[in-house]
């Protein structure tokens, strides 16, 4: 294959456009390096997206679609691509969820953005699991301060009465008004010592810098076409591309880095998927923001003479202590809520209010280790295709209006179905728990010696299992939710999950929160990058994704892979300074 290789050398190439990819992209070019930016899919802009766009308008009226969460979402790619496979060890299971386009999963993720708190950082101090990270959170504190301002995000520092002493206090823009449902979990959460409190979204209440605010449409996963919620395309990288030092490639495929005789990095091969021809791209530094298993992809993949694990890889922990977040759900319908007289419940795409982890698991003597916090879903939202799916499942649990019983599936048609819909829209509420994993070598990805994808790139193969600690954590999680419906008076609209099922646990990959794979550390036995996200062994290699993570908090990963990767580009800055890069 003929390889063409760019005539320029860059100071910087960037593999990736993502939260960690298009923080950095925007730091470095406003310090004045020149960039290069490699994205595996196109571009994107979600100002010309589908936020506006009517039910009906879809093409299959809400029939399965090709994107894995719904005809109008702003997610190009899913668990399975065409000609991308991937393949599992046998006995276990990880689903691995790629998104493809400029901006990656910031397009469509939940906004929701939490800080890792002060105990996060050392949790094998805490209760000697896993292991510390090598920075605290004293360490990464400052970076959290400027995105909170940067970017915006709605919330409020909470009383220090309610002792959430692991929820960081931040900058916050005023949170919207709860919702009604929102305030009947709370007065019934407060009944059983569960916190309630104002949610952390990361879309603005107020205008900030050329972005309004949001205008609560409630469309956020299909992108915002006003710019209002976060993501890469909308926030990080228009001011990267305004210095004139970026230069974008979309649709490029990595494929490898390549290093020279003394080991240093030195540029970045690709596959075009516009003309499926092989090219390169010369540059002085090399930072990896593919997402956190990509990255280990490329860094297992680049394998030569000096590094014959793949580079980066003397500890031989690349693709190890592989995590995701533990998700477990449950929903109830409530009579009082039945019949609801419509009213205002503008707000943006995601819950007013949620519930962080309450309880101190060791003085509580719980059977797991690591806690989960409970996000909130219901209520009157525009309705949908589809909405109200199901609802031959439930519409029998009260009977008919005159207080006769009714069979299972009855009234899926005409004038039944309208009084059904009528009688149970905005009566279910719903709870989703999003939980710490503890970081266990045993759960890997590694390079499949047998599959290559359509570009003849070798794949990942992934090694992974809940272990007890996750499985307990998803029974507590499952008694709680079954503990607030009955309190709140309402029925459960499933059954609850039982030990068959593992207590509903979501199988690994499925929250998409997926960190850990080149995880930081001092020791360069034990962890291929430092507490900068530097490589060990090729000190002008970086990664800035979530690759870097020791542990995986009960908080999504967004804030603090854009922290990360504020403060390794600034020590990227600071190293070039001085010349030791």
């Amino acid at each position: 294959m003929q390889i063409k290789e760019s005539p320029k050398t860059y100071d910087v190439c960037i593999v990736g456009s993502g939260a960690g990819g298009g923080m950095a992209a925007k730091t470095l070019a406003e310090a004045g390096a020149t960039v290069a930016l490699l994205e595996a899919g196109p571009m994107f802009d979600s100002a010309v997206g589908d936020m506006f766009k009517w039910p009906y308008q879809s093409p299959r009226r809400g029939a399965p679609t090709h994107r894995p969460f719904g005809e109008f979402d702003a997610a190009y790619g899913g668990w399975e691509i065409d000609g991308e496979p991937y393949t599992r060890a046998a006995g276990t299971q990880f689903d691995w969820f790629r998104s493809r386009m400029l901006g990656g999963r910031t397009n469509h993720f939940g906004r929701i953005s939490l800080r890792f708190g002060p105990k996060d950082f050392k949790r094998k101090s805490v209760d000697g699991l896993g292991d510390d990270w090598p920075i605290s959170y004293e360490d990464i504190k400052p970076y959290y301060d400027r995105i909170d301002k940067m970017i915006g995000v709605f919330g409020v520092n909470f009383d220090r009465s309610l002792g959430l002493d692991n929820e960081p206090d931040g900058f916050f823009l005023p949170p919207p008004t709860p919702r009604a449902y929102e305030l009947m979990v709370k007065k019934n959460c407060d009944k059983l010592d569960i916190p309630v409190v104002p949610s952390r979204l990361s879309i603005l209440t107020r205008p900030l810098g050329k972005r309004p605010a949001c205008h609560y449409c409630s469309q956020c996963n299909r992108g915002c076409s006003t710019h209002s919620n976060f993501s890469s395309p909308s926030v990080l990288l228009p001011p990267a591309l305004e210095t004139g030092n970026v230069t974008l490639i979309t649709n490029a495929m990595a494929r490898e880095v390549l290093t020279d005789e003394e080991g240093l990095a030195t540029g970045v091969s690709y596959v075009s998927k516009d003309d499926n021809m092989e090219y390169t791209i010369r540059a002085k530094t090399v930072v990896l923001a593919a997402s956190a298993c990509e990255t280990a992809r490329l860094m297992l993949n680049s394998k030569s003479s000096r590094y014959p694990n793949g580079l980066g890889n003397s500890s031989g922990m690349v693709g190890k202590y592989l995590m995701d977040s533990t998700g477990g759900d449950l929903a109830g319908i409530f009579p009082q809520m039945m019949d609801g007289i419509p009213y205002n419940e503008d707000g943006v795409g995601g819950m007013h209010m949620y519930m962080p982890w309450w309880i101190d698991n060791q003085k509580a003597k719980l059977d797991f280790p690591r806690g989960y916090h409970i996000e909130i879903w219901g209520g009157r939202n525009m309705p949908s295709y589809g909405f109200l799916g199901g609802i031959h499942n439930y519409n029998a649990k009260f009977g008919n209006r005159d207080g006769s019983q009714r069979p299972n599936g009855g009234g899926g048609y005409g004038a039944q179905l309208k009084d059904d819909y009528r009688r149970f829209y905005g009566a279910m509420v719903g709870f989703s728990g999003r939980g710490e994993p503890v970081a266990l070598e045993s759960n890997y990805c590694e390079i499949d010696p047998n599959v290559v994808d359509k570009w003849g790139i070798p794949v990942l193969r992934f090694n992974y299992e809940w272990s007890e600690h996750e499985i307990l954590q998803a029974k507590h999680m499952q008694d709680t939710f079954e503990e607030i419906i009955e309190t709140m008076g309402g029925k459960l609209l499933w059954n609850k999950a039982g030990a068959d099922s593992n207590y509903g646990i979501h199988a690994p990959g499925r929250i998409i929160h997926e960190v850990g794979v080149a995880r930081m550390g001092k020791d360069a036995k034990k962890a291929p990058v430092n507490e900068y996200c530097q490589s060990h062994d090729c000190k002008n290699l970086f990664v800035a994704d979530g690759s870097s993570f020791v542990s995986m908090a009960d908080k999504n990963p967004t804030w603090t892979i854009l922290a990360l990767s504020l403060r390794t580009s600034e020590y990227i800055i600071d190293q070039k300074k001085k010349g030791n890069i």
